[in-house]
């Protein structure tokens, strides 16, 4: 078995501590997760829809880099600070998945509601796994 590849793109903000943005292991990439900061670092709003639409492009920034998209996602891991942000974060999903899966199948996703994210004026947080093509 090949030993993983751990990478840092920077199609995304740098990562906010020791670890990397992408663990990749053949076809399987694990994306550690995202929040709302722009590549720049900026934060991309103070509301959920903002923060949600670029968490999802910061994903999918991350698996085109390794020759995937949203669309190589197998499985969703959302956190999100507060219950009063569910519907949001539900609009902004009902916004932008069907173009992604024109279908209607869309990836298992977990949605937790935690205490706090590592930064305070954070409101959402997504992590990854996806496969995609050869490295």
């Amino acid at each position: 078995m090949a030993e993983p590849v751990y990478t840092s793109p920077e199609v995304v903000a740098k990562p906010l501590g020791p670890y990397s943005h992408l663990s990749r292991s053949g076809d399987l990439v694990y994306v550690a997760g995202q929040v709302g900061f722009r590549p720049d670092g900026t934060l991309a709003g103070d509301d959920i829809a903002s923060q949600s639409r670029q968490t999802f492009a910061n994903i999918g920034a991350l698996l085109e880099s390794q020759g995937g998209s949203l669309r190589s996602v197998l499985k969703f891991t959302t956190y999100l600070v507060s219950v009063d942000d569910i519907e949001g974060f539900y609009a902004v999903r009902n916004e932008i998945f069907p173009d992604l899966y024109p279908d209607g199948e869309y990836p298992p996703n977990t949605l937790l509601v935690v205490q706090r994210l590592v930064k305070p004026e954070l409101l959402v947080e997504i992590e990854a796994v996806a496969q995609v093509g050869a490295a």
